[in-house]
Order: C-alpha cells, then sequence, then structure tokens
C-alpha cells in the first residue's frame, strides 16, 4: 500500500457536512439511502472468506468483520436517538464508546451474518418511522453530551445516511486496492 493518503482512507468521502438549508428532497434521499444499506452491504461482504472478514480497511483500522458489526451496533443507537427526540422534550442522549464497543468478542468474532440480518430488521423499521415523520418532527432534538450539541432528527437522518456511506466506502476501498 505504498504512496496511499491515511486519511483518505479513513475519511474516503469527506467528513459529514450538514447544509445550511435542507429541503424535503434532501431528507428523502438521505432515507433511501438508509434503506439502500442492508442489501449494499451485504452484496459487498457476502462472497468474503473468513481471512478477508479479517482485514483491516486500512492500517490500523477495523477488519470488516468489525466495520460490519460495527454499522449495526451504531444504527441501533441511532434508531433510539430518533425514538428518544419523538418522545421526550430534548433528551440527553447517553452516548457509547464505539472503539470499545469494536474490541468485544461479538465485534471481533461473530459471523456477520447476524449483523447483517439484524439491518435489515432494524432499517425497515427506521425508515418506515422516517418516512412518516411530519416537518414538525423532523425539528425535534436531543443533546449530544459531548460538547451539548443540538442534534435535530433531520440532521441525525443526514448524519447515519453519510455514516451508512463512509463505511460502504470502507470497504468498497478495500476491495478496489485488494482486487476482491
Amino acid at each position: 500500500m505504498e504512496n496511499i493518503d491515511i486519511k483518505k482512507l479513513q475519511y474516503p468521502i469527506g467528513h459529514f457536512s450538514y447544509p445550511a438549508h435542507v429541503t424535503k428532497e434532501v431528507v428523502s434521499k438521505w432515507i433511501h439511502i438508509l434503506e439502500e444499506l442492508p442489501a449494499i452491504l451485504e452484496n459487498l461482504v457476502k462472497h468474503l472468506s473468513d481471512e478477508q472478514l479479517e482485514t483491516p480497511y486500512r492500517p490500523g483500522g477495523w477488519t470488516v468483520r468489525q466495520l460490519v458489526h460495527h454499522i449495526a451496533d451504531s444504527h441501533h443507537h441511532s434508531y433510539t436517538r430518533f425514538k428518544w427526540a419523538l418522545t421526550e422534550e430534548e433528551p440527553v442522549i447517553k452516548a457509547y464508546e464505539e472503539k470499545a464497543w469494536s474490541s468485544l468478542f461479538d465485534a471481533k468474532t461473530a459471523p456477520i451474518e447476524i449483523s447483517l440480518a439484524y439491518l435489515k430488521a432494524l432499517h425497515a423499521k427506521m425508515v418506515f418511522l422516517l418516512r412518516g415523520l411530519s416537518s414538525g418532527e423532523l425539528e425535534k432534538s436531543y443533546i449530544h453530551p459531548d460538547g451539548n450539541t443540538r442534534v435535530t432528527v433531520k440532521e441525525n437522518i443526514g448524519r447515519y445516511a453519510w455514516h451508512s456511506q463512509h463505511h460502504c466506502a470502507h470497504i468498497q476501498g478495500l476491495l478496489k486496492r485488494r482486487g476482491w
């Protein structure tokens, strides 16, 4: 992997940037990305061998197996955050230590099929919920304890659409570099 920019490997699509003005069409596009994630991710990884699943997507990065399990864990949290924001008045959410979660036994060794199946069900529920929200509900929010940041439901949709594409790009890049 000579002359490869590590930052480009870490953020292949760049950092998330929330637009100043978000239209209904943009939100619909983000929801569509969330709807497609389970199938896209499964198509990327279903033919990989155990050895390939144990390959880090970049030097010092998570393995493909850990990425798949991380996506399921992270999107589980996102769904819960949507529910909290919709049912409570600006709740302060509980952050989680994603690196520690990805170091646990299940993230390192469990079959990826578990998280792939979970993502199918989770995203079906998530997309159904998000498509039914009113413009007022999209403006509801939670407080993230890191910096006491206010995050609207609408912004969280965008963040997790980005998150979906971000990690798929990690895997796509690895597959391309390795010729898999």
